[in-house]
């Protein structure tokens, strides 16, 4: 466990040490990346010219832009952005230049730049850590009873005291310093104690320690360089993938009010995305679309340097400590060359084990043109645009800003892979730190009111059945309903594609009660069949279950009655219709007029399976008498099986009454031993000789007994077996014509 002490006398300590060390951007000149043939002239920056968001949280960012000749291109990123750009970056120079090198501002490690301090700290320390780096240096300690004390700082404990009258305890920490008079003080760290290291190399040493760890919570921003290399002016494309906030959807449902007072069965459908910009540039008037999906995507720290682990080999100095013989120095050659074998043997393990790091960090990243597919309207949008796209297929248009209208064609999608996406026309401009609402949907789109009630949810909840007629697959995301210009409820709805119809719950309906009144089930044999020692039970079942519902409102309500569904066969009778049924149920709906009760019998039919499977280890044959009883053609096929079952029963209790008697014929035998033991030698002997001969017979007699009855056993067993292999049979009810 680490332990602190109190926290002021850190920064008691802190604030003593002077600050002399320069920092690193003046201790080291930022070296010159660009290659030696590109010209140094005034670096041009590259805006974005596309954004592609995805639901995983990445986005393809494209930059487009001219050059002229020999060209630096710069790009800013922020830091957590650049290792997926390393991952990704795609750089096309398309009047047939090329690019000399990529170059961006690095730095060391802190666990690397902490290395060169002699401190011994790490990035994380503790107060005792840090007085554990000053023992033994000179240090002026003021605060402390008796007044200033200067000496060299020998350790730091902590001890265990009682505190109060209770079993309670508190941890103090004491620092032990020998004084320049040779003393050894022991003093309490506390509040008003200050520590102040005298040497002044050691001072720099923590002032350089402190700016090291102030440097790695300031992000700031990553310089990526682009070396051109062509003649003339020619167009240059620049595209990478990067970790961004995930777009949202967010729908709005609006029921214009009727002449009639009613809402009517349509309603308006707004859809709205929300976009944020955290990433290092400005969208400006950029082509914006949104993908609806998760592509494979996952993080390298490329942009890290990292530093590869080594093994340390001790020098062999142990050959030195003793004189050495000549069979000594044979051992010795053989020595280093075993040495050098094990030297090699490490650094080949080495290279396997940094190999097989490499190989499972290797993932199948798949590119983008790998899985989108481009439609011929998608290509006619992407001609029109200003500028031609490049990238990733599929991924075109733009999209209007949150104050623009919506208009026919604006919003286009296109399905690829497992994904869509929307695309509009228009540009969006987006600042970075900005966010904005981006319109992707209006329509008017049929929409009915009803409430929807389960035997799983059994309150009543107002809902909207709502039929997408757009072009557009409706993402999954949040709604809201207002009705007669109020708000009456939001909810979450999952995706929508094109023609699909969805149920939108979004109110409780508390004028609506439901109920079950009756139910009813019938089950007769159907069809039984016999085959391979299986009896196969063939019931036909016919179930009615009555639904009641209420309605006190003063409007009619229709009602979707959620009916759980069989999927094993059954079916719903031919005068029972259902509005629309899933995998697991059946919807009904039921017209329910304002003050009175309205109610639906759900009529169904389907098989019931029973097997039983016949053996000599179980007796069946109570079961088997059972369904002679109900199917009395079975008699004669399962007559034999049923005679030997009852042979076989006959000969286990024979064997069991057998074994019973062998247990008391062993007894008396055994009684009659020790009888003629104890009386050997009197006259009486003789009687307990004859009962112990008799009783010798009696158990050689129901050993032999057992021993035939359980050899009866194995054939009633072989018999049995035979007949269950062989029996076969079946049944079907008979139908009056």
């Amino acid at each position: 466990m680490r332990r602190s002490f109190a926290l002021p006398s850190l920064l008691a300590l802190a604030l003593t040490v002077s600050i002399h060390a320069q920092s690193p951007a003046a201790a080291k000149p930022k070296p010159t990346l660009a290659p030696p043939q590109v010209a140094q002239g005034v670096v041009k920056d590259l805006p974005v010219h596309k954004v592609v968001l995805y639901k995983n949280g990445v986005g393809y960012f494209e930059h487009a832009g001219t050059v002229s000749g020999n060209q630096r291109v710069a790009i800013d990123f922020t830091s957590p952005q650049l290792n997926d750009v390393l991952q990704s970056l795609t750089v096309l120079d398309e009047g047939g230049g090329r690019i000399a090198g990529v170059n961006y501002n690095s730095t060391t490690p802190l666990a690397e730049q902490l290395k060169t301090l002699s401190l011994g700290m790490t990035e994380d320390p503790t107060s005792t850590e840090l007085f554990q780096a000053l023992r033994g240096q000179r240090v002026e300690v003021t605060g402390a009873p008796g007044g200033t004390i200067t000496g060299r700082l020998m350790s730091i404990e902590s001890r265990s005291e009682k505190t109060g009258s209770g079993d309670a305890t508190v941890d103090k920490f004491y620092l032990s310093l020998v004084a320049t008079s040779g003393a050894v003080r022991v003093i309490e760290l506390t509040p008003t104690l200050s520590v102040r290291p005298l040497d002044g190399n050691l001072q720099g040493q923590l002032d350089r320690y402190l700016e090291l760890l102030s440097t790695t919570h300031s992000t700031g921003l990553r310089h990526l360089t682009l070396n051109a290399i062509g003649q003339g002016q020619r167009e240059l494309r620049v595209s990478y993938i990067s970790e961004v906030p995930v777009w949202k959807a967010t729908y709005r449902l609006v029921f214009p009010k009727t002449k009639d007072g009613g809402d009517g069965n349509s309603a308006i459908m707004q859809g709205w995305a929300v976009v944020d910009n955290t990433v290092g540039a400005d969208w400006d008037n950029v082509q914006l679309s949104l993908v609806a999906g998760a592509p494979q995507s996952f993080i390298q720290p490329l942009s890290q340097p990292i530093y590869s682990r080594r093994p340390e080999i001790p020098i062999a100095t142990e050959e030195q400590l003793t004189p050495q013989t000549h069979e000594a120095a044979q051992n010795q050659t053989q020595n280093v060359q075993v040495q050098s074998e094990m030297m090699n043997n490490q650094l080949i393990a080495q290279n396997r084990l940094q190999s097989n790091s490499k190989n499972k960090m290797r993932g199948n990243f798949g590119s983008q043109s790998q899985t989108v597919t481009v439609q011929a309207d998608a290509l006619a949008v992407q001609e029109n645009s200003p500028v031609p796209s490049a990238g990733i297929p599929g991924a075109f248009g733009g999209i209007y800003r949150a104050t623009d209208a919506i208009q026919d064609g604006d919003v286009a999608t296109n399905a690829f892979d497992d994904f869509f996406e929307y695309a509009l026309t228009q540009p969006v401009t987006i600042h970075k730190n900005e966010s904005a609402m981006v319109p992707i949907l209006q329509q008017e789109l049929p929409a009915e009111h009803v409430t929807l009630w389960s035997t799983k949810e059994p309150t009543p909840l107002r809902a909207v059945w709502l039929e997408n007629k757009s072009k557009l697959t409706l993402d999954s995301g949040s709604f809201s309903i207002f009705e007669s210009g109020e708000f009456a409820g939001e909810g979450l709805l999952d995706p929508i594609h094109p023609g699909e119809k969805r149920l939108l719950s979004y109110a409780a309906d508390q004028a609506v009660r439901v109920k079950v009144i009756n139910r009813n089930s019938l089950r007769t044999l159907h069809h039984v069949q016999v085959l391979n020692g299986a009896i196969v039970e063939t019931h036909l079942n016919v179930a009615s279950l009555t639904y009641s519902a209420t309605n006190s409102a003063d409007v009619d309500r229709v009602l979707l009655i959620e009916h759980p569904r069989h999927n094993n066969g059954w079916s719903l009778d031919s005068d029972v219709k259902a509005a629309e049924s899933s995998t697991n149920l059946y919807r009904f709906r039921l017209a329910v007029p304002a003050h009175s009760t309205a109610t639906l019998e759900v009529r169904e039919h389907g098989p019931e399976h029973n097997t039983v499977y016949l053996n000599s280890n179980q007796d069946q044959t109570t079961y088997m008498l059972d369904l002679v009883k109900r199917v009395p053609d079975a008699l004669e096929s399962l007559k034999p099986v049923i005679d030997a079952q009852k042979a076989l029963t006959d000969l286990d209790r024979r064997i069991s009454a057998s074994k019973e008697a062998e247990k008391s014929a062993e007894a008396d035998e055994g009684r009659d031993r020790d009888n003629l033991t104890a009386l050997k030698g009197n006259d009486a002997a003789r009687r307990f000789v004859d009962e112990l001969n008799r009783a010798e017979d009696q158990l050689q007699a129901t050993r032999k007994q057992t021993a035939d009855l359980e050899e009866q056993k194995k054939v009633a067993v072989e018999k049995l077996n035979k007949l269950i292999a062989e029996l076969s049979f079946k049944w079907d009810v008979r139908i009056e014509k």
